[in-house]
């Protein structure tokens, strides 16, 4: 399932191998000390390397846990001390703490670490029967039965099985895969086994196999409703919406009040673009969560976040901004509440707003994720102060903080850029002429995110003739299903395997598109818009595959469409916009690509740029209009005051006449892009 990279070994690699070797040898020198009830030894074996390893997990937790071996509780307190100040989510650290507090017969504190250390793994053992038994001392028998029933049902499985959940809880994924198909290959299929396995291929974003072994879980045990509730994740995930929904439905007859189960129903329907019947559904759970504790304000601003994301998709502004700011009471440091109220781009943010981001943005206990999300706010709301150099900085900061933990690698779009300009000629597509299936239905508007792309779908879906969908992720899923499971950087399976697909194939992959897209056409209308924008990359495949589809490129002025890449937080993907230079870099091959499209399949695609719609809209409307083979409609005109739901960024801006207030904002940022002008060059810029 995991995609294994194998990396050659350079000869400077090789002393920190040696070192790393050397130390595992001492550490498990000091496990079997351990196991001979030598403690002292431990200790000072531990203390000896920690001197030289000062953050190593290992010996930390051989130190702690053997002064409390040795009864020396309070050391052992000090030393875990030490030890969560370089790993304070490691769960075996909060059990070995509650241990100590259950030594020193502080049941408080110790069920307060148990707690801790089985909501971060649910895996260990020992927690719950701990946990068990100190809840019957304090007399709380339902908790005591809960922790029981987890004690009992991890008691019951095979110890690899647990060992392997211990190791995936404590994020040692390599670790617990490895152990975990050992054991499926030596024991054969295992419920448990199998839903660990497909816990690991969703974290690993392997799909098709998690969906693959939760079926099988489910096949063998109907009834396993955590595997059940995990499968519908995996379907939702994936967009299969319809699957999705069938497959909760057991769930929901069973207990048709669990939040979590209609939480899942709720997402499906936004999936299928029902935003409507969710806003009830929301309204009604989040008055079902009462009190003030830590898990309902947790529970209540997720739940207004998601209904501040339904409203806002249905053009209800002033109620989605009432929950996103519902959401930042429950938690001020929610960094996506706070981003959410600066993506609607028309929201004003007060001064104790910003002075409350401001606070949680350099709060030590604020989460990484939030202090990103909380970084692109305030740069928002600075630049609507007009205070642009420390808007500029808090952008930075947001990007910085991103850019470090995305892995964006900008060579693997280039080079699929070559093998694409290789592949895809204008013999090629000769050779292959009335291939594909000639459904004209999907209109493709592609090209970059922030180029003016949700405008274009906005004018189309205003036509009586169009239906507006959404961001579709079906062409996407074809090109995983050519590249197949090997990932190869250098030489990617994809698109090379293109010439050897033949004609059925090539038919049977548009029809696929099709099947897949239509629970997405709800109002029955001849065409449909998908607005994927990195399409783009695959203009290729959509002409072969679907030779009368219409394909729009939304292209905008570069500074203008790279800064504003560069102050948009996304939810997801587009990994290239979170530094200067791999937004031009990625600018510049996106050019490339879509002038060999251009060389290859002339007039194939329509180019239609922001500023020219907004200079002149009734021109571009008919251009546009002629190039899909639609007759002219006023309404396209009018596109704001067309009724639908609009998923991106710019949905509030699309429900209101083109103005050109936002065509030279960059400017006001000019002072600190002259790395992105260099970075384009003099033939862009």
């Amino acid at each position: 399932m995991a995609t294994q990279i194998d990396l050659p070994t350079s000869d400077q690699n090789e002393p920190a191998l040696r070192v790393a070797d050397a130390l595992a040898l001492e550490i498990s020198a000091l496990h079997t000390l351990q196991a001979d009830g030598d403690y002292a030894a431990a200790v000072l074996g531990a203390t000896r390397l920690l001197s030289d390893h000062p953050s190593n997990r290992d010996l930390l937790l051989i130190e702690a846990h053997s002064l409390r071996m040795m009864k020396q509780t309070d050391a052992a307190l000090a030393a875990l001390e030490r030890f969560e100040a370089h790993h304070p989510n490691f769960s075996q650290m909060f059990l070995e703490r509650g241990l100590c507090h259950v030594a020193k017969r502080d049941a408080a504190a110790a069920i307060q670490c148990l707690r801790t250390a089985v909501s971060i793994n649910p895996a260990l053992v020992m927690a719950w029967h701990m946990l068990d038994g100190l809840y019957r001392m304090t007399g709380d028998s339902r908790n005591a039965d809960l922790a029981a029933r987890h004690s009992a049902s991890l008691s019951s499985l095979p110890q690899p099985i647990v060992h392997a959940k211990v190791l995936h809880g404590d994020g040692e994924i390599d670790a617990a895969e490895a152990l975990i198909r050992r054991f499926l290959i030596e024991a054969g299929d295992h419920p448990e086994a199998m839903r660990l396995l497909a816990q690991i291929g969703h974290l690993r974003n392997v799909l098709d196999d998690a969906e693959t072994l939760y079926a099988g879980v489910l096949a063998m045990v109907p009834d396993h409703d955590e595997a059940r509730h995990e499968y519908v994740q995996v379907l939702i995930a994936r967009h299969k919406f319809p699957q999705a929904r069938e497959a909760l439905e057991p769930l929901l007859l069973r207990d048709p009040r669990n939040h979590a189960h209609r939480t899942q129903a709720a997402t499906i329907s936004v999936g299928l673009g029902s935003f409507s019947k969710v806003i009830p559904e929301y309204r009604e759970m989040l008055s079902e969560i009462p009190g003030d504790t830590i898990d309902a304000r947790v529970r209540r601003a997720d739940l207004n976040l998601w209904l501040g994301h339904a409203l806002k998709t249905e053009g209800l502004t002033g109620e989605a901004i009432e929950a996103y700011l519902a959401a930042t009471v429950d938690r001020p440091d929610f960094g996506d509440a706070w981003w959410s109220l600066a993506n609607l781009k028309t929201y004003r943010f007060t001064a104790e707003s910003i002075a409350v981001m401001r606070e949680r943005l350099d709060a030590a206990d604020t989460a990484e994720n939030d202090r990103v999300h909380i970084a692109f706010a305030l740069g928002k709301a600075l630049e609507d102060q007009g205070d642009y150099a420390a808007s500029w900085a808090a952008y930075e900061r947001g990007n910085r903080m991103h850019r470090e933990s995305n892995g964006y690698i900008p060579e693997v779009f280039e080079t699929n850029t070559r093998e694409q300009k290789r592949v895809c000629t204008t013999p090629f597509f000769a050779e292959r002429s009335g291939w594909g299936l000639n459904d004209p239905a999907p209109i493709f508007v592609l090209g970059l995110p922030r180029s003016g792309s949700t405008l274009i779908e906005q004018i189309l879906a205003s036509h009586s003739m169009v239906e507006g969908t959404q961001e579709l992720p079906d062409i996407q899923r074809i090109v995983q299903e050519l590249q197949g499971r090997e990932l190869n950087f250098d030489n990617p399976r994809y698109p090379g395997v293109l010439p050897d697909l033949d004609e059925e194939a090539v038919r049977r992959f548009g029809e696929q598109y099709i099947a897949d897209t239509m629970p997405n056409r709800v109002l029955g209308r001849p065409y449909f818009i998908d607005k994927m924008p990195n399409n783009f990359r695959h203009v290729g495949l959509i002409h072969l595959i679907l030779p009368n589809a219409k394909i729009i490129d939304a292209r905008r002025n570069p500074m203008a469409c790279c800064f504003s890449n560069f102050k948009q937080l996304f939810a997801q993907g587009q990994e290239f916009t979170y530094g200067i230079e791999d937004i031009a870099r990625y600018y510049r091959t996106y050019v490339e690509l879509m002038d060999h499209w251009d060389a290859v399949l002339p007039g194939r695609v329509l180019r239609v740029r922001n500023e020219d719609l907004i200079d002149d809209l009734e021109g571009s409307v008919r251009t546009i209009l002629d190039y899909c083979g639609l007759p002219f409609e006023a309404g396209c005109i009018e596109f704001h005051k067309t009724k639908r739901s609009v998923r991106t960024p710019s949905s509030e801006q699309v429900r209101q006449p083109i103005f050109r207030d936002g065509v030279d904002q960059w400017k006001k940022f000019e002072p600190w892009l002259e790395g992105l002008r260099d970075a384009l060059g003099p033939d862009l810029v």
